[in-house]
């Protein structure tokens, strides 16, 4: 997972600094827009910076190339995905029930999906064409791995499952459900309800009765 600062040790953003987020945010938003509205390869830096109300030159201060919103989109996913496992408790569930917070987990994942439908499917067949599934670091495998590990530590799982192989199934089942649920129309498909039955499916496989 992606290292996070401790609250404590966060200094406050100066007046420049915020300016800055505050441009990247307005760039951001505005290609967000756009990949929905028009599609990702439709849509080019000088509409987005149009959109934006800025300069050519201020979108690639902040972003090298119109993929790297893409990367920044994940990102902004995975950060959203920590902040819902702090929420609940998650992150540190030492002796929690291994079904329940891998149910916990897919319950999350449905939620940051299901907050903006539409500009998930864009961004989301975006991120594929840009090949991402294959370079970017499998962030939610580390996670379910932990939760793993965790299982096996507590008993609730044997001890020959391995951790970061049962992850990536856990994240492969995610993936795969998410592709399946982007391929149909808005508003069709029950997205939560294909990844809890999933999860459990798999799960009753690691987990002894």
């Amino acid at each position: 997972m992606v290292e996070t600062v401790s609250p404590a040790t966060a200094q406050p953003l100066g007046r420049r600094e915020r300016n800055k987020m505050r441009v990247k945010n307005g760039i951001y938003e505005a290609a967000l827009e756009l990949f929905t509205q028009k599609g990702y390869d439709q849509t080019t830096v000088e509409e987005i910076t149009e959109r934006a109300d800025v300069a050519r030159g201020t979108f690639f201060n902040h972003f090298q190339r119109k993929e790297d919103i893409i990367g920044e989109w994940s990102e902004r996913r995975q950060a959203r995905l920590r902040e819902g496992l702090d929420s609940e408790g998650l992150e540190n569930s030492e002796g929690a029930d291994i079904r329940l917070t891998l149910s916990h987990c897919m319950s999350i994942l449905a939620r940051i999906t299901l907050a903006s439908p539409a500009q998930t499917k864009a961004l989301l067949t975006a991120w594929v064409r840009a090949g991402a599934p294959l370079e970017e670091e499998p962030h939610t495998a580390h996670m379910f791995s932990r939760f793993i590990e965790a299982g096996r530590e507590s008993g609730e799982i044997p001890q020959d499952v391995d951790p970061e192989l049962a992850g990536h199934l856990l994240r492969d089942v995610y993936l795969g459900a998410l592709f399946r649920w982007a391929r149909k129309p808005v508003g069709e498909g029950d997205l939560e309800a294909e990844l809890q039955a999933a999860c459990a499916t798999l799960t009753d496989g690691l987990i002894p009765r």
